[in-house]
């Protein structure tokens, strides 16, 4: 299996001398393309640090970190929008959508910023609409669709730009019981069919037990590791 995630002695700290906070500590991980696996632990343990730094939204104080084939920790600002751009896709707990775009709008933005033609782009948007269980429903903007709906939404901008990896955060958080089963298994099937790997931060039980592959962090570091057979 090919590497697509390589944590090299990753360590992310915030303050100086006595007042120095590890969020991080000389962490090691390797995620193969394909997998889905999720990061728990309480808060505070860096679950969501260690998603920041792998997704290029935070900078690592020391290690290594290397995504889709780029070490990351390497590239300027510039170039870690363009490896954002193209290698990754993100799913927040907020959804993050763009309230005065429709779901089809808001799907086709990151194609849009991708340089990708208009009819490609909208074709592309309405077959991943209807995959995500929202056809007929990508006029309307955010407001008028319920939380699970919206979070459709943001699951199917993160995978139509056909990115090696999702970060999702927290997903479920806002989300009732029976759409955050169907949410996880929209996941599952997006995973298996795009073989697309997925990296969940959660504090949700539900979500845990779901993936394949689960790591428990405390204080910055990986206190479990472990594969379902």
């Amino acid at each position: 299996m090919s590497v697509i995630v390589n944590c090299q002695s990753v360590s992310k700290t915030y303050g100086a001398g006595e007042l120095q906070v590890y969020a991080v500590q000389s962490l090691d991980l390797t995620v193969n393309k394909g997998e889905f696996l999720s990061l728990s632990g309480p808060s505070g343990s860096g679950k969501t640090t260690l998603l920041n730094l792998i997704g290029g939204l935070d900078q690592s104080t020391s290690g290594t970190i290397n995504v889709a084939g780029q070490h990351i920790d390497q590239l300027n600002k510039s170039q870690l929008a363009e490896m954002r751009l193209k290698q990754i896709g993100f799913v927040f707990q907020a959804y993050n959508l763009i309230p005065v775009l429709s779901a089809y709008e808001n799907v086709e933005f990151i194609m849009q910023l991708q340089g990708v033609a208009a009819t490609e782009r909208r074709q592309r948007a309405e077959a991943m609409l209807a995959e995500v269980g929202l056809a007929g429903l990508g006029e309307r903007r955010p407001a008028q669709m319920s939380g699970g709906q919206q979070q459709r939404v943001a699951v199917a901008r993160a995978i139509v730009s056909r990115p090696a990896i999702v970060l999702a955060d927290e997903p479920t958080a806002n989300l009732d019981s029976h759409t955050a089963d169907e949410l996880l298994a929209l996941m599952q099937r997006l995973n298996e069919t795009h073989r697309t790997t997925f990296i969940v931060a959660t504090h949700d039980p539900k979500v845990i037990a779901f993936t394949r592959r689960r790591i428990r962090m405390r204080d910055g570091r990986i206190e479990l590791d472990e594969t379902e057979e």
